[in-house]
């Protein structure tokens, strides 16, 4: 007869062999690699953070956010957002922690809503304490919205001058937006952490921080330099990295400047990006740094979702970080389209899915 702890070892081996595939990648890395569902039946989860409190934080796009024990996948917190219109792919969205967030309990989301003069973008901070949040105040509001391009990753941080938050927008359908630069479409934004303009943005008492953007899906700071991934039209997502006033082109350049799209960026000043799916689109998405000795053949690389490619890339970066030095695919098509990435502390990645219905699910990558 078994004793207890042969029991436990029994059903601890079969329950490893249901959640965790080992391996499942279509890269190579020398590390094993396993994948474990840490929660499942969530619908169109858009955005996952690690936070300070050692939670992971996501929102779901019909208006859920939720605070998740990453090890037993229990959610300790969720609150819903009734102004929250889920249209397309438009609906609760972006979602970020203020840097203090554990003394001040600050955070930050943005949705869009119905308005008077139609579907629109806001971004709103909560405040999170006693499992509750509470006090939402308007960060910026009124930004064109659509059933497509909405943009909308957040990155909030600590800046000389305080904090600051950056905030992409899509083109929300109107491509001609993105070259106007008064208009908060198809820009990355800039703002202090109240709101207001900061005094060294590039257009006095302007939000703009760059433009000429499509559909930017993922943001991330990397030792001072802003990345950021977009989506292409049929061909060239591309990965930026973001400068003060800088114009990426959209919609007269896709990509690199070639061909015909040469004088424009001559004459514009057009930044290029480092990184380009050339001559298709892989749907780009979140993106996060990963530098952990954990799986050393990830470090100093930005690890980056794809929807339609449904797969997880390695973009390695180069020791100056202005390059891509090699790309690496994993997971493609074993869990379908993915949103977004985040990364512990202690190197473990988080990727969540993005397929709809009412089965989508947050992964752990794991050494």
């Amino acid at each position: 007869m078994w004793n207890s702890n042969s029991r436990f070892l029994f059903f601890f081996l079969v329950l490893s062999t249901i959640c965790c595939d080992k391996k499942k990648t279509n890269g190579t890395t020398a590390t094993e690699i396993t994948t474990r569902i840490v929660k499942q039946n969530l619908q169109h989860v858009w955005e996952i953070v690690w936070g300070p409190d050692d939670h992971i934080w996501f929102t779901e796009r019909e208006g859920k956010i939720s605070r998740m024990n990453p090890t037993t996948g229990a959610i300790v917190f969720s609150s819903t957002i009734n102004e929250v219109v889920s249209s397309g792919e438009g609906g609760l969205l972006g979602m970020a922690l203020h840097p203090d967030f554990l003394t001040n309990g600050f955070l930050y989301v943005v949705y869009n809503y119905n308005s008077p003069n139609g579907y629109k973008e806001k971004m709103i901070r909560y405040t999170f304490s006693n499992n509750s949040i509470t006090g939402p105040t308007s960060i910026i509001d009124n930004i064109a919205a659509s059933g497509i391009h909405n943009g909308s990753r957040i990155r909030v941080v600590n800046e000389s001058t305080g904090v600051k938050i950056y905030f992409t927008t899509g083109d929300a359908s109107d491509a001609s937006t993105a070259q106007d630069v008064n208009s908060r479409s198809g820009k990355v934004l800039r703002l202090n952490a109240d709101g207001s303009v900061p005094a060294d943005n590039p257009i006095g008492g302007n939000p703009l921080w760059s433009y000429g953007h499509r559909n930017p899906q993922g943001l991330v700071f990397v030792n001072n330099k802003l990345y950021e991934s977009e989506h292409g039209p049929n061909i060239e997502d591309e990965v930026n990295i973001i400068e003060k006033g800088r114009n990426y082109g959209w919609p007269t350049v896709n990509g690199l400047c070639d061909g015909g799209e040469t004088p424009f960026c001559t004459t514009n000043n057009i930044k290029e990006p480092i990184w380009s799916s050339g001559n298709n689109t892989i749907a780009v998405c979140g993106i996060d740094y990963y530098n952990s000795d954990k799986i050393p053949e990830w470090k100093n690389s930005i690890l980056m979702a794809t929807l339609k490619d449904a797969s997880l890339r390695q973009l390695k970066l180069s020791t100056d970080g202005n390059s891509v030095a090699s790309t690496s695919i994993y997971f493609k098509n074993d869990h379908g389209r993915l949103r977004d990435i985040c990364i512990s502390p202690s190197g473990n990645v988080y990727i969540c899915t993005s397929n709809g219905g009412n089965d989508d699910k947050i992964i752990e990558i794991s050494k």
